[in-house]
């Protein structure tokens, strides 16, 4: 039986990302915005010197899910300054799950989920945050059912358009406290 793995993701693994990052996006968001504003956002936050910076960064960790020669998605997390907004110092984001839409349906998500709650217990963190498109009912509804509760709303700027995302929170029992 084949198993989906998750691996820690390096430099080496630019062009997969940027490939992920920009597939996702589009089949995630194009029904709802515009060509133009698509392809400003993605020029903008998926070029090799962009993700380059967030690979290397080392307050942030990307994983990938694989399946034999298949990437299937990823994740991306970050600590102290690398969040995209400082709610806690002690709280680390998810920043992106991301899975090709060919892939859904296969609990990759999940596997996403429990992995980076592994990861923020280990890391002594005491919650983990996200932000999610208030019209991404699909997503908002996955993160209820993992308990994340919403805290919080900012607003996402794509192109010209200005969206509301919802800040959602899971509190945490970090396994460093335990020790």
């Amino acid at each position: 039986m084949n198993t989906i793995r998750i691996r820690k993701a390096s430099i080496a693994d630019l062009e997969i990302i940027q490939e992920i990052s920009t597939k996702t996006f589009v089949e995630t968001f194009a029904a709802a915005n515009t060509p133009e504003n698509l392809e400003n956002y993605i020029q903008e936050n998926f070029n090799a010197a962009q993700v380059a910076s967030e690979i290397n960064n080392p307050e942030s960790i990307f994983y990938l899910a694989t399946l034999e020669t298949n990437t299937l998605g990823y994740l991306k997390l970050n600590f102290g300054k690398a969040q995209t907004e400082i709610h806690s110092l002690e709280a680390m984001e998810i920043q992106r799950i991301y899975v090709l839409k060919e892939f859904h349906g296969k609990k990759i998500g999940q596997l996403f989920l429990n992995h980076a709650v592994k990861i923020g217990q280990q890391s002594g963190v005491d919650s983990i945050w996200l932000g999610v498109w208030e019209e991404n009912h699909k997503a908002i509804e996955f993160y209820n059912k993992n308990d994340f509760i919403e805290f919080d709303k900012h607003t996402f700027t794509l192109g010209g358009d200005v969206q509301t995302d919802l800040l959602m929170e899971l509190r945490i029992i970090n396994q460093a406290n335990l020790l």
